[in-house]
């Protein structure tokens, strides 16, 4: 199950994440947060969902369809958090945590009351949290820009009550290295930097593979490797349309 906002434009958002599942063998349902007006250039609206209509959508979802697996996406505001945030203490399955707060082409997609209510009530309820660095750091108040702040990064957040904590790098130099905390020890994974326009929705596509990962019975850390595989060729091989930020490649093999 994605708990996510829609981009129209299929690239990133809750139609990214059905793709994903799609390609992974699972079945996906979506509970819609709100909607984008954007394509590969740039994001030109944001309208949240009225919060009753996104409970009822999930408890439409849950009590029919059980998931065993989540994630959640954009949120937009402080009032779907919470109420996010409240249904997720009743789940019997693992919770993924994108804490999506700005697009690819830096339109915010959270607004600031928003950032204490993803920090106090729902990443206390996440399985995995998989911020990027830029997300890191807000939720942080720290630069995260090296390998040893992505690691401080993930420790501090892990003590925010996140079971585990992957701090996505990005590119770094040559090699774009995600650090995985667990709260004993850090583990890194690491893939070669691929310069290219196809990164339209990679936060999604990562965090959607490694759910669909734990529906499907890996370990986390398995989890993890294979989705980090995943998301490495589907950038590699691209998708071909758009003429800006494209998306990936959602057909590349698992």
């Amino acid at each position: 199950m994605t708990i996510a906002g829609s981009d129209p434009s299929g690239g990133a958002g809750l139609q990214a994440d059905l793709k994903t599942f799609h390609q992974h063998g699972v079945y996906g349902t979506s509970i819609v947060t709100l909607l984008t007006v954007q394509n590969t250039h740039a994001v030109s609206a944001v309208q949240t969902i009225d919060i009753d209509f996104v409970t009822a959508q999930l408890d439409a979802v849950v009590s029919d369809l059980p998931p065993t697996a989540a994630k959640t996406g954009a949120l937009g505001s402080a009032a779907i958090i919470d109420a996010v945030a409240a249904r997720a203490a009743d789940f019997v399955f693992p919770l993924v945590v994108d804490p999506v707060m700005i697009s690819k082409h830096g339109a915010s997609l959270i607004d600031k009351k928003a950032i204490s209510s993803l920090r106090d009530q729902l990443i206390p309820k996440a399985f995995l949290l998989t911020p990027n660095r830029l997300e890191a750091a807000r939720l942080t108040d720290q630069n995260v820009v090296t390998i040893d702040q992505m690691m401080q990064a993930a420790s501090t957040i892990f003590a925010m009550g996140a079971r585990n904590v992957l701090v996505k790098g990005g590119g770094m130099n040559d090699q774009a290295v995600d650090v995985l905390y667990d709260g004993k020890r850090f583990s890194l994974f690491e893939a070669e930097r691929i310069d290219t326009v196809h990164t339209h929705g990679t936060g999604c596509v990562l965090s959607a593979a490694i759910t669909a990962n734990l529906a499907n019975g890996l370990t986390l850390t398995k989890a993890i490797e294979s989705a980090k595989r995943f998301i490495s060729t589907a950038i590699q091989s691209g998708s071909g349309v758009g003429n800006g930020i494209r998306p990936v490649d959602f057909h590349s093999p698992i």
